[in-house]
């Protein structure tokens, strides 16, 4: 995991002796808005607008982050309006690299070799982490925004006069029920999951992991009483917590050492799991090929041996006990 500094690449793990064994995650920066007509965002950020063909997503399939602006795309109908590129499951000295060789797709659009080099187009002097996701503009050759949690917004509304496709995931009366569980989600359980697996002090880790339980079985609780995290509609508050569910057997409780209970212990997250997975297109968007070999592999830090497990099994495909109800699901608003 590295990082550039003033233009110029560091193979740099992150500094936790600095925040006394804590790892702290870098804030995104490259935060311009893809809009319906190139007004402004919603908090005053330079707008951009939406055009078919305009814009190029850049992801890794292992990343979480990445992950859920996959799934927006699928929902919303995008793959025709916005193109895909995936890096290597294998982040080592080089950062993401674009090798076909290690699983890439490859990257049609700039031909480079490291995603780095999308940051560096974008500004030569680029100091900060290199991530994906990224969203890069055709026209103006750079990087328009690398904050998943923005780009689900976009996705989620920017595109609807071109698709047609009126599906909402952040419908305006359940904005303040989805932000309150975003925070929770974000903090305690999918930033949680780093904050255990990359704590480098005893006490660190054992705060974090056991915040990280706490919040989960807020979920499970959530979940007795309401079909979705925000209520009886499907938001992106679920896609937000999914991704990192769809990991959490696979990589978290063993790599990241958060075991104090597995997803599948867990009644009605393991069924909420397995229904969002059988979401049609959902289960597309994952690749636990991509995910395992990428934690296993490249944290030589926490896996010096870099030997990727076999296991566990894991039958997300099998029957779930959360039922559609009649003509519920997610919210559409070209019928309201």
């Amino acid at each position: 995991m590295g990082l550039l500094i003033d233009g110029k690449w560091h193979d740099q793990w992150y500094d936790t002796d600095k925040h006394g064994g804590e790892f702290v995650r870098e804030s995104a920066k490259l935060r311009d808005w893809v809009t319906r007509d190139g007004s402004e965002g919603p908090d005053g950020q330079p707008g951009l607008p939406a055009e078919a063909g305009r814009y190029h997503l850049y992801v890794s399939l292992a990343c979480p982050w990445a992950h859920r602006v996959m799934i927006m795309r699928r929902l919303k109908g995008l793959e025709d309006l916005v193109g895909l590129s995936h890096v290597s499951p294998l982040m080592l000295d080089q950062g993401w690299t674009y090798d076909q060789a290690e699983g890439s797709s490859g990257d049609p659009v700039n031909g480079v070799a490291y995603h780095r080099e999308l940051y560096t187009l974008t500004d030569p002097h680029y100091t900060g982490r290199v991530t994906v996701p990224a969203l890069w503009d055709k026209v103006q050759g750079r990087i328009v925004n690398n904050e998943s949690a923005e780009l689900l917004r976009m996705f989620n509304g920017a595109f609807d006069d071109l698709t047609g496709n009126r599906l909402d995931f952040y419908p305006e009366e359940l904005r303040e029920t989805i932000d309150a569980v975003n925070a929770d989600v974000y903090d305690h359980i999918n930033n949680g999951v780093y904050k255990s697996g990359f704590a480098t002090e005893q006490a660190v880790y054992e705060k974090h992991v056991v915040a990280l339980f706490e919040a989960l079985d807020r979920m499970e609780a959530r979940l007795a009483e309401h079909r979705y995290l925000a209520g009886e509609w499907l938001t992106e508050a679920d896609i937000r917590l999914f991704t990192t569910l769809v990991r959490f057997d696979a990589v978290y409780h063993g790599h990241f050492k958060c075991n104090l209970r597995r997803i599948e212990d867990y009644p009605n997250l393991s069924n909420y799991l397995r229904e969002l997975y059988q979401w049609p297109g959902v289960k597309e968007t994952v690749d636990f090929d991509h995910i395992k070999r990428h934690y296993y592999y490249s944290h030589d830090t926490i896996n010096p041996t870099r030997i990727v497990p076999h296991g566990p099994i894991l039958e997300l495909s099998r029957p779930h006990d959360r039922e559609p109800l009649p003509g519920k699901g997610i919210k559409d608003n070209a019928s309201q």
